[in-house]
């Protein structure tokens, strides 16, 4: 049968596809606009595999609010020129729409969750894919739920964003701090008692490591300064041979650096006190949560050195951050 152009226009309204896509959709289903469609959604499905290995450093990320709920969603895709497009908007502003009405637990979730066009999001974001030909993927989904909720989004690239739920009313000024500072920041927790355990577990052992190298380092040091070698000039195999050729140091020094290195090293490596290494780790682990956990952190919008616990008590001595969650295509 003959395609007409009300065809043609008719299902590109009910897909977004392009009028070239939805005119070979429609000869090939036979007129058959249902047909059609189902071709369409098939081509988004299979230019997305073509895609999948393709990155995604660019996108947007939304939030919404409602009845003590927030949700915050990241749509990527490939660059900056299809993220800026009004389609990739609104798409990234119907999944967020979705999300917040229906509050999935997780991205998976929310993949499954139907659309007003009866897509599901993972077939919306297919479908987008199959029309601009780059890669659109759900990047990230979260929820927090708490008496009060507020939302932050960058507002000069759209694609750093957080959600921050307080245990009770924050006034406006509070709450675009906090959340801004959740954005900018990004803390691991909201205190000490709620970081990760992995997270912990990593940084004592970097810091038991970190400890231990600089107190062999300080012992190699002092003996190379005794021999009379610069510990600069030999801090690395190629500094040595670089610094032999240049005639800074003898091939003889060179050698005798290499030897101290090496005994010196094992030696203090062998005979390092515990105790004091573990006071010295945890001291660093300590340093770690005051500057990386949200509580204890320097509140970024006052003027003055207060830690966000205090800023948030100076307003409320109640008031308390319970839950946050941020998305960004920057880190």
């Amino acid at each position: 049968m003959a395609i007409t152009a009300a065809d043609v226009m008719k299902l590109r309204k009910m897909t977004s596809a392009g009028m070239m896509d939805c005119k070979k959709a429609l000869e090939e289903a036979a007129g058959d606009i249902e047909k059609a469609i189902g071709i369409i959604r098939e081509k988004g499905k299979l230019v997305a595999a073509k895609r999948a290995d393709r990155e995604t450093s660019e996108g947007a990320v939304k939030a919404r609010i409602a009845d003590g709920k927030g949700i915050i969603v990241c749509l990527g895709c490939e660059t900056d020129f299809v993220s800026r497009n009004e389609n990739f908007q609104n798409l990234a502003e119907a999944i967020a729409d979705v999300a917040i009405a229906n509050c999935p637990a997780d991205i998976e979730g929310l993949k499954a969750c139907k659309m007003a066009d009866g897509y599901t999001v993972e077939e919306a974001v297919e479908a987008q894919t199959g029309k601009t030909g780059e890669k659109h993927v759900l990047v990230a989904y979260a929820l927090v739920e708490a008496p009060f909720v507020a939302a932050y989004i960058h507002k000069i690239n759209g694609k750093l964003g957080a959600i921050v739920g307080f245990n009770k009313q924050a006034s406006e000024a509070i709450a675009k701090g906090i959340t801004m500072q959740v954005a900018s920041m990004n803390p691991v927790s909201v205190s000490a008692e709620d970081c990760p355990a992995e997270t912990l577990a990593n940084e004592k052992a970097v810091a038991i490591q970190k400890t231990k190298d600089e107190l062999v380092q300080k012992a190699i040091d002092a003996a190379l300064k005794k021999a009379g070698i610069n510990p600069a000039h030999v801090d690395s195999e190629a500094h040595i041979e670089s610094n032999t050729a240049k005639g800074w140091i003898t091939p003889e020094q060179a050698d005798k650096a290499r030897e101290i290195i090496k005994t010196v090293g094992e030696q203090k490596a062998a005979s390092l006190p515990a105790p004091m290494i573990e006071n010295i780790a945890n001291g660093r682990v300590q340093k770690f949560l005051k500057e990386n956990t949200l509580a204890e952190q320097d509140y970024q919008m006052s003027d003055e050195k207060i830690s966000v616990k205090d800023a948030l008590a100076a307003e409320d001595k109640e008031l308390k951050v319970v839950a946050f969650k941020r998305i960004s295509l920057n880190d």
